[in-house]
């Protein structure tokens, strides 16, 4: 799946993106996967608040976010953001701001399983979700 092929613009000058992968190790223990689970229906409309938000603050002229959930083996993508501007600043920072609120602001739970046979839940972290939006 090739996550870019909806950002095209001839206006466009940048494309910035950001790729969040399963780590094997967290805090000192060896991971051998992660569970997402969310609120999706409450994740798509802070989602695209967020995304209003991105619109207004930087020019950008399109931004898409995925993100996964159920259960993923370290290496994996987890959470995917892509941002189409006529200039790479506003795009890497609104990439920053994107990514930034959804991990800090969406209904997200995070589990993670470790090499030892234990597990835990994390912090809130990002949801699955896939949102595009053109100007």
């Amino acid at each position: 799946m090739d996550l870019r092929e909806d950002l095209i613009g001839y206006n466009a000058g940048a494309f910035v993106c950001f790729e969040g992968k399963v780590r094997q190790h967290n805090k000192g223990k060896a991971v051998s996967a992660i569970e997402y689970e969310a609120y999706d229906l409450l994740c798509d409309n802070e989602a695209e608040r967020i995304f209003e938000e991105a619109y207004k603050k930087y020019e950008i002229l399109t931004a898409k976010c995925v993100h996964r959930v159920g259960r993923l083996k370290p290496g994996e993508m987890a959470v995917w953001v892509g941002v189409l501007a006529e200039h790479r600043d506003a795009g890497f920072k609104a990439c920053r701001y994107i990514i930034d609120q959804i991990k800090f602001r969406l209904p997200i739970w995070k589990k993670e399983y470790y090499e030892d046979g234990h597990s835990g839940w994390l912090a809130n972290e990002p949801v699955s979700l896939n949102i595009k939006r053109n100007i």
